[in-house]
């Protein structure tokens, strides 16, 4: 996937997500609002592969992961996200994102305030992780 695509994939995801939250499809929603935030993850890693290079094997294995705190790292983003976590407001939205799992879409029992608060962890304006992500990818 190239780097473009995963970042208009992330876009296109959370507003998809908002669509759903609107329509009362909570469950999709909570599941494309995390997509969303794994697709940006991605555009942040593919920033670091260069044309031209032979990619480390273990980076491009360690990219193929649903678990977004492991795709910080991969991405390199550890030390930024520690230092963003003293803010309390992106804190808590992380620690929110950061328990996403693409296997809720199997699932039918995310709630309404389930949806939301996701939904608003990833797009606050101020402390929202997809903000925090486009700025590194």
């Amino acid at each position: 996937m190239r780097r473009g695509t995963a970042q208009r994939l992330a876009k296109t995801r959370v507003r998809d997500g908002e669509t759903l939250f609107a329509t009362k499809r909570y469950d999709a929603c909570y599941y494309l609002a995390g997509y969303a935030v794994e697709c940006a993850l991605k555009a942040c890693i593919a920033r670091k592969f260069r044309a031209n290079t032979i990619p480390d094997r273990n980076e491009v294995n360690r990219t193929y992961s649903h678990d977004l705190a492991r795709l910080v790292e991969v991405a390199g983003l550890q030390v930024e996200l520690e230092r963003r976590l003293d803010n309390a407001g992106f804190g808590e939205n992380w620690n929110l994102v950061k328990d996403w799992r693409p296997d809720r879409r199997y699932e039918l029992a995310t709630t309404r305030g389930e949806a939301r608060a996701l939904l608003e962890a990833i797009t606050d304006p101020q402390n929202g992780i997809l903000v925090w992500l486009s700025k590194h990818w």
